[in-house]
């Protein structure tokens, strides 16, 4: 798979001949009908011009993006002139594998790659003339957060007393406006209404932040994306250099991207209108980070030539199962028409099962969970999947006593963990050594000095010698870790020993410090080696330092290995339905479906937040292969004291012959053929809790309320514990 390069080898009396193409003849479709069905080869034989294939879930748009990268290498397009953007670098790399064995030969000069990935490289020869040096640092998250933090307090902003946002709050709303491309006041009103008195100190903020960037070589994710589409609108000659380089442009995932991405796409086919775009609409669930609908909607008026191409025919879910799908669907304010089907037997109908409360509902599902490993089901063929990463933390203590090994998708991502970061803050030193943010880490692990003294010590570098730390002034302790670290650092810039040997060589320096600062130092510098591991395949510092900060690994362990226990038998699957898109399992449930919590209370009164909370329930229900149950408690208090009654809106108005209700209480389940899906009437309080109603004018009784204070010190804890280490920023967005 090519790296974006945009200087390949060519014949200089024609530079933009980038290879012998393949000898014309043959039918390019070749062996494609026994392999997709007829709308699958509509879409893969699709003329020159823009074409947008709206591929429902389970309906094989991985399939038909590998056959459509064939076809065009067969029908004589060179390789190196196709683009095959993804969102993950391993979907591109499988995508181009599975190619290259329907057409005999390997396609690795097709560039494909992560969006960001393609900005990079694209920046790297061009950035340039917007004023970005070629040696940029890219920013990580965290990264990011630190250094807006450090802006806010510097503009004297947030202090005591002040109910100002936090710095990832702060990052957020930069992020929203830079991706969704309108101005930071209109973020603020319409996201973070309650801060809209911050909306000046919030904008001084961002412009710190920016110049901050600027002065110092760096570039957030954003930036990346930014810079790339600033660079192709107004630098007319690259944008014609990359149109003739691409003569095709492949897009996966459509739905998922943002504003400035769809600028990109429209831009690179901009002469010559071959872009083919996949995606599903109704899978459209990563708003929060920026991503919007609206680029698959505008497609064909921003390609008024395009052509639509409907996949529907499912090779993932039983028939059953995607009834319930399509009765979600047919209820959405918006979308493009379309209707799943499937010739996979199946003829048990989907459950939606009322629990008599929580507590209920957790056992029922690990009794459940265990009758079907006993009937020869693997525990990784099962997954229970919820709308917000604490809705599981009663089933996570189930679990637990049951010794049912589980693993749950969210925490910390490995690259985020403090050792790792210490250890590349060094890599990115020697990369670019104006970086104020990887000196003020580095500089901070040594004894003696704290922020004060590294970015004193980090403004005085010299620029001619900045590795030089023999007159920094500092305490007396500090002098001889000061020597050590610019020996060390000298040493790598006179003679760099390659990625993987230099990480080797900073984890010896570095373990002095890891031994004293951590407990569980021996399972942390075994981590540090699977870096250094990781960092074998790369042959550059620079290669290295993009792979992690565009797309880092999720752990220390291959991320597409299977999640074992000590027996090697997989585990049960815990997972938010954000995490779990894109996977499958044999048997799937859906829990806290219930008003309230699914959709939550905030979405309930705006059109486009509710509208994606369906989207996302159309997620999680068209994860299941063959057994999708759906469940909730019919009668539990939340943290904010609202009482929750009503099945959720979205499985509540399916029929009862595609969706069975069922009861389950603390004696039994059973059919439940009196269950009422109405409003229902909150107990010793005055109001009504249900799909038109709000909770806002309850008369709450004082007994009723001393009972909700008990029940709330039980939970708070836990729900703000989880809250903490979620690795979904959406909890944090959009409280439950």
């Amino acid at each position: 798979m090519s790296s974006f390069e945009f200087d390949p080898k060519h014949d200089p009396e024609n530079p933009f001949d980038f290879g012998v193409r393949p000898k014309q003849g043959g039918d390019p479709t070749e062996g494609f009908a026994d392999r997709l069905n007829e709308a699958q080869l509509d879409a893969v034989t699709a003329g020159d011009g823009p074409a947008l294939v709206i591929a429902g879930a389970g309906t094989g748009k991985t399939r038909v993006l590998v056959h459509r990268v064939a076809y065009l290498v067969r029908r004589g397009v060179a390789p190196s002139a196709i683009l095959l953007l993804t969102f993950t670098r391993r979907a591109a790399s499988e995508m181009l594998r599975r190619a290259s064995a329907l057409v005999d030969r390997p396609v690795d000069e097709v560039s494909g790659g992560t969006f960001h990935s393609f900005a990079n490289t694209l920046l790297r020869r061009h950035g340039k003339v917007l004023g970005l040096p070629p040696n940029f640092t890219i920013l990580d998250s965290a990264d990011s957060s630190d250094i807006i933090g450090h802006i806010r307090t510097g503009l004297g902003v947030g202090g005591r007393g002040q109910r100002f946002p936090q710095r990832r709050t702060c990052q957020s709303i930069i992020s929203a406006a830079i991706n969704r491309n309108v101005e930071l006041a209109d973020v603020v009103l319409e996201r973070w209404p309650h801060f809209a008195h911050h909306t000046e100190d919030l904008q001084r903020i961002y412009e710190g932040y920016r110049d901050f960037k600027v002065e110092r070589g760096l570039a957030d994710y954003d930036d990346l994306l930014l810079y790339a589409r600033d660079l192709l609108d107004r630098e007319v000659a690259v944008r014609d250099e990359i149109g003739r380089r691409y003569e095709h442009i492949l897009v996966d995932e459509y739905q998922d991207t943002n504003r400035i991405q769809g600028d990109l796409v429209s831009l690179l086919g901009q002469s010559h209108h071959n872009v083919m775009v996949v995606g599903d609409d109704a899978q459209s669930i990563y708003r929060f980070r920026g991503a919007t609908i609206d680029n698959i909607f505008d497609f064909p008026k921003l390609f008024s030539d395009s052509r639509r191409i409907t996949l529907e025919q499912s090779y993932r879910s039983t028939q059953p199962v995607l009834d319930v799908a399509n009765e979600i669907l047919s209820r959405a304010e918006h979308g493009y028409e379309k209707h799943l089907f499937s010739s996979i037997e199946g003829d048990e109908r989907p459950r939606l099962i009322a629990c008599e409360n929580e507590s209920v509902q957790t056992r029922w599902i690990a009794d459940r969970i265990l009758e079907l490993h006993e009937e020869g089901l693997p525990l990784g063929g099962i997954a229970v999947l919820f709308r917000s990463s604490f809705h599981a933390f009663d089933l996570e203590l189930e679990l637990g006593r049951r010794e049912i090994p589980f693993v749950k998708y969210g925490g910390f991502k490995f690259m985020e963990t403090a050792h790792v970061k210490d250890i590349v803050a060094h890599l990115r030193i020697l990369d670019n050594p104006k970086d104020a943010v990887s000196w003020t880490r580095v500089l901070t692990l040594l004894p003696g000095i704290g922020e004060v003294t590294a970015h004193r010590i980090a403004s005085s570098l010299d620029e001619k010698s900045p590795f030089d730390l023999s007159r920094a002034k500092a305490q007396k302790r500090a002098k001889n870790a000061l020597t050590r670290l610019s020996d060390l650092l000298n040493r790598f810039r006179d003679t760099f020993p390659g990625p993987a040997r230099a990480i080797e060589e900073l984890i010896e320096y570095y373990e002095p410090l890891l031994t004293e600062k951590y407990d569980d130092h021996p399972k942390r510098r075994a981590e540090l080696e699977h870096v250094a591991v990781l960092a074998g395949k790369h042959k550059s510092l620079r290669s290295l330092l993009d792979d992690f900060a565009i797309e880092p690994p999720n752990r220390a362990t291959d991320k597409g290995a299977p999640a074992l226990d000590s027996d090697g038998e997989s585990k049960l699957i815990l997972s938010t339905i954000h995490s779990a898109k894109g996977l499958e399992w044999d048997a799937v449930f859906v829990i806290w479906v219930v008003e309230g919590r699914f959709p939550t209370f905030q979405a309930i009164d705006r059109e486009e937040e509710l509208e994606e909370e369906r989207r996302l329930i159309y997620v999680a229900t068209t994860r299941a292969r063959q057994e999708l149950t759906f469940t909730y408690p019919s009668g539990s208090w939340d943290k904010m004291g609202r009482y929750l009654s009503a099945p959720s809106r979205f499985v509540s108005q399916i029929p009862a012959d595609v969706l069975e209700p069922w009861r389950a209480t603390s004696t039994g389940l059973g059919l439940n053929d009196e269950v009422d899906l109405s409003p229902m009437i909150i107990p010793e309080a005055t109001g009504l809790l249900g799909h038109d109603h709000g909770i806002d004018d309850v008369e709450w009784t004082e007994e009723s309320r001393s009972r909700l204070r008990s029940r709330r010190k039980k939970i708070d804890s836990r729900i703000l514990g989880d809250l903490g280490n979620d690795d979904w920023t959406y909890e944090e967005e959009w409280p439950d």
